[in-house]
């Protein structure tokens, strides 16, 4: 039997992978990007931009609501959804540092010329099969 690891990340690298976690559908990051641009939707105002099932983007929304990506208010018979700055904080707080300190020796990079070195070897060993089509008149 295996044994699982299990390892005390601190708090901030917890949240930071939850966060990456709820944003790892489309939906959801189409859902972030909506509230981002006009806050303070129903669910209702989010499936009329998004052609999914009400049920469909209530499952969503809940999902970034678990990664406290996103705030919940009763406006009376209404739900209300808003963006929580503080986890959009963090998750750039988080990108930035690492973004920082992140750098590609130059001679790792894969490079145009690389890409048109490989599709030249290609073509070539096309070339040496030099198919024949009968001419069509």
């Amino acid at each position: 039997m295996g044994v699982t690891k299990h390892l005390n990340f601190d708090i901030e690298t917890k949240v930071v992978g939850e966060i990456c976690k709820a944003l790892g559908h489309p939906t959801r990051i189409q859902i972030m990007t909506l509230l981002w641009k006009k806050n303070n939707r129903t669910c209702g105002e989010i499936v009329e931009l998004i052609p999914l099932a009400q049920s469909t983007i209530s499952k969503h929304l809940l999902e970034l609501k678990k990664a406290n990506l996103v705030m919940i208010k009763n406006e009376g018979k209404r739900i209300v959804y808003s963006v929580e700055i503080d986890s959009i904080q963090m998750l750039k707080k988080y990108l930035s540092s690492y973004l920082s300190t992140f750098e590609v020796p130059e001679k790792n990079k894969s490079t145009i010329l690389t890409t048109k070195h490989k599709t030249e070897s290609i073509n070539g060993r096309l070339k040496q099969y030099n198919y024949q089509f009968p001419d069509k008149k």
